[in-house]
């Protein structure tokens, strides 16, 4: 016997979901302006510092700016995002580690997308299937997006360093980095 079940978007933005457009790839982020923007939850800032650290050292960004949402279960509300839009030229978002708020990470990845900023979406990997089955019901089955080895709030400085090393390949590959030796 099947079972079918019905997932609702718990964040109301499934009637925007139609565009599976990547924005275009810089090729190169020397001098570009990345927004890193933290969902509040525990180590999301450590873990994006450190990952701005290595854009700055691997590819001599810009600038980083740090940016943070009020509820990290809701996708980035749309003064944030228009700011970020304006004023950056590429996003990276975490941390998803629950249920709610990878499935808002992986929105606020796809928010920016369709709003003409690469994003780079980071959820735990115990949460990947809520990021997933975001990603489906927004209408982009496919979009790209990273799982941390889980835990991350109960990480040391030194581990989510790591944890950063980690994830830069893929970092890189998402925004279409070429990788400066």
């Amino acid at each position: 016997m099947t079972t079918t079940e019905v997932l609702i978007d718990p964040t109301g933005a499934s009637e925007r979901a139609s565009d599976m457009t990547l924005s275009p790839r810089p090729g190169t982020l020397a001098g570009l302006r990345v927004a890193l923007l933290d969902n509040t939850k525990p180590n999301a800032t450590t873990l994006l510092e450190a990952i701005g650290d290595e854009l700055r050292q691997r590819h001599g960004i810009g600038s980083v700016t740090m940016y943070t949402k009020d509820y990290f279960g809701t996708p980035v509300k749309d003064e944030l995002r228009e700011e970020i839009v304006r004023d950056c030229d590429l996003v990276v978002t975490a941390v998803g580690d629950c249920g709610s708020c990878s499935a808002a990470t992986v929105m606020d990845g796809i928010i920016f997308e369709r709003h003409g900023l690469p994003a780079v979406s980071i959820v735990s990997d115990s949460f990947l299937m809520s990021g997933q089955a975001m990603a489906a019901l927004q209408g982009f089955p496919g979009y790209d997006f990273l799982a941390a080895t889980h835990p991350i709030a109960s990480l040391s400085a030194e581990e989510l360093k790591g944890r950063a090393d980690e994830l830069m390949a893929g970092v890189e590959r998402i925004l279409g980095a070429e990788v400066i030796a």
